[in-house]
């Protein structure tokens, strides 16, 4: 797994100083935007897509996002 994967035309990466926060860059990484910030998951370790979703691996477990990691839900 990955701090940083791509996902369409989107760049998607856990932050590298506020782990619990998801940013994606449509621009190469030049700028990022916020698109997931809450402790509920805990903190973001790695990050995979397998084309149907995004998966987590966090300080509370393995998640899973089907919509490019604006929520996320626990895989049990």
């Amino acid at each position: 797994m990955a701090q940083m994967i791509l996902k369409g035309k989107e760049m998607i990466r856990i932050n590298p100083t506020t782990k619990t926060k998801i940013e994606y860059s449509t621009n190469e990484g030049r700028s990022w935007i916020s698109r997931y910030n809450s402790s509920s998951c805990g903190d973001f370790n790695d990050l995979t897509d397998n084309s149907k979703e995004i998966l987590g691996l966090t300080t509370k477990g393995f998640y899973y996002s089907t919509n490019e990691g604006r929520s996320w839900m626990k895989r049990s």
